[in-house]
């Protein structure tokens, strides 16, 4: 069992409560634990093997020829966290659109500078810039729920996490403080975490804490998901491949690159004006990129 995932006041409440925290972490799937787990637990149930497992022990065999293959710890821990967020985490997405006309034309006239710099300016740089903005625009975005449920903890620093899909498994480094960082800075710190996250080269201290992560599917497709918010974060954005849309200008209907926008949000702490709001500002930024580098 891996290292269970529980603030002090927990780890308390099962002392007193005699339930032993790693038992509890196996009999529920995950390492993550909150203090609604231990009210619903008796310390006899805590320390037996009485999960219900029956919708997963199947023997698969009986139906065809089957191939075993060992999760890693580092997809086992992946996948914990992720139930427990499933779990606890009453989640809505808000799906929006972002003209990204004028990123694209930017991009294409700073490209020169980006060859003579050494840097590749991807469309994401433009997106942790925009999303750094509107994080200090909306401060409840840029929180955390205590464990108890009762404290908003506001943050008054912007780390944006990166999702990378790597070989082993997804990989989130954080790109610190954000918000005091130009758009050469944050594209050249993209490009080295990637690499570094494919080559498992990250350190410990380049993950955790971020504000909201950013998961981009672009180089890969679709036309929108619904992406799972990462605890402690409130939120999560998620992105995927653009796409020419028939917008009408009031004769015709032209074509306009739009970018899905996906945010995902924790319902105990944002509701859905302030999530469409969020998106709102954070599409006009896109749309017009030059107000959000000021």
């Amino acid at each position: 069992m891996t290292d269970i995932i529980a603030p002090p006041s927990v780890r308390a409440l099962a002392r007193e409560k005699g339930i032993n925290l790693e038992e509890l972490a196996r009999n529920l799937g995950r390492t993550n634990i909150v203090r609604e787990d231990l009210d619903n637990t008796s310390p006899t149930a805590a320390n037996s093997n009485t999960s219900d497992t029956s919708l997963w022990d199947v023997d698969h065999s009986r139906h065809g020829k089957v191939r075993e293959e060992p999760m890693s710890r580092f997809a086992q821990v992946a996948a914990s966290n992720l139930a427990a967020a499933q779990t606890h985490i009453p989640a809505v997405t808000h799906h929006e659109r972002a003209d990204i006309s004028a990123v694209e034309a930017w991009r294409r006239k700073l490209k020169p500078e980006a060859q003579a710099r050494g840097v590749k300016l991807t469309a994401l740089a433009f997106h942790v810039v925009a999303l750094a903005r509107c994080l200090q625009e909306f401060p409840r975005f840029n929180a955390s729920l205590s464990a108890d449920g009762q404290t908003l903890v506001l943050k008054e620093y912007v780390h944006i996490g990166i999702a990378v899909d790597t070989a082993h498994g997804l990989m989130v480094p954080v790109i610190r403080n954000a918000e005091t960082k130009g758009l050469w800075q944050i594209g050249a710190e993209i490009a080295d975490l990637a690499a570094r996250a494919q080559n498992r080269k990250i350190a410990a201290d380049e993950m955790g804490g971020a504000s909201m992560t950013i998961t981009n599917l672009g180089g890969i497709g679709g036309i929108g998901f619904t992406p799972i918010v990462n605890p402690p974060e409130v939120a999560i954005l998620g992105l995927t491949r653009p796409e020419s849309i028939p917008v009408w200008d009031g004769d015709a209907f032209q074509p306009v690159p739009m970018v899905s926008v996906d945010l995902s949000y924790d319902h105990r702490v944002i509701n859905g004006a302030d999530a469409a709001r969020f998106s709102a500002r954070y599409s006009s930024l896109l749309s017009d990129p030059r107000r959000m580098m000021v």
